[in-house]
C-alpha cells in the first residue's frame, strides 16, 4: 500500500498504471494483477487503508478536556507534517474524489470516511456538553457534519488552488472558542496557534479572496 501511495502522489489518478505501482515496490506487475483485478479493485483497497491508518494515528487524542481535545483533532486535520508529500497527496485524493459519483466502490469507502470523522468529532462535542464545556444547545451531529464540510472544503481548495488550510484552521480555532464554548473563551486551549483572531499574523481572510 506503501508503493500505491507513493505511485498516486508522483502519478494521480487519471495517469496511475499498475507498472507505475509495481516500479515503486519489490513486487512485479503481475505479481499485483494475481491480488488486484486491477487499478480500481488496488485503490478500493488503498481507501480501505488510508481509513484504517488515519483511525490509528488517531485513536489517542490529547487533552484533559474535550475542547483540547478537539482542538488537537482540528491541527491532526489540517497541520501536515510534510506539506509538499500533502500536497501531491491532496491532489491525488481530489481525484479519487472526483471518480466517486461514477463508482460505488469509491464512493462507499469515502462515505466511511466521513462518517468516520463525524463520528469522531460529534463524540468531542457531546463529551464537552456533558462536562458542560460547550453550550447547552450545541448539537453535536450538526456541529460535526458543519466541521467535516469545513475540512473538505479546505482540502479541496489546498488542491485545486494553492490556498493554505492555515487561516481555515485559526477560523476553525476561534469557532470552537468563540460559538461552542459556554465560556466564550479559549482557556489556553486554541491548539498551536497563538491567538483566536482568525485574521492574526495579517494573513488575508477567507471571505476576502
Amino acid at each position: 500500500m506503501e508503493a500505491t501511495y507513493r505511485a498516486l502522489c508522483k502519478h494521480g489518478y487519471a495517469e496511475l498504471t499498475m507498472q507505475d505501482i509495481a516500479a515503486e515496490s519489490t513486487k512485479t506487475k503481475g505479481t499485483l494483477h494475481y491480488h488486484f483485478e486491477g487499478k480500481q479493485d488496488l485503490l478500493e483497497s488503498f481507501l480501505e487503508y488510508l481509513l484504517d491508518q488515519f483511525e490509528a494515528r488517531t485513536e489517542t487524542v490529547p487533552g484533559e478536556t474535550a475542547a483540547q481535545r478537539l482542538h488537537e483533532y482540528v491541527d491532526e486535520l489540517l497541520t501536515p507534517s510534510d506539506e509538499e508529500s500533502a500536497e501531491e497527496f491532496r491532489t491525488a485524493i481530489l481525484e479519487i474524489k472526483a471518480q466517486s459519483p461514477y463508482n460505488e466502490a469509491y464512493r462507499a469507502r469515502l462515505r466511511k470516511f466521513d462518517h468516520a470523522l463525524r463520528d469522531r468529532i460529534a463524540g468531542f462535542v457531546a463529551d464537552g456538553l456533558e462536562t458542560e464545556e460547550f453550550r447547552a444547545d450545541v448539537d453535536p451531529e450538526e456541529t460535526a457534519d458543519f466541521l467535516v464540510t469545513i475540512f473538505n472544503g479546505a482540502e479541496t481548495r489546498a488542491a485545486a488552488v494553492d490556498r493554505s488550510p492555515e487561516c481555515t484552521k485559526r477560523y476553525v480555532h476561534a469557532y470552537i472558542d468563540d460559538t461552542l464554548r459556554s465560556d466564550g473563551s479559549n482557556g489556553g486551549d486554541a491548539g498551536s496557534g497563538d491567538s483566536n483572531d482568525p485574521t492574526v499574523d495579517g494573513d488575508e481572510t477567507e471571505a476576502g479572496e
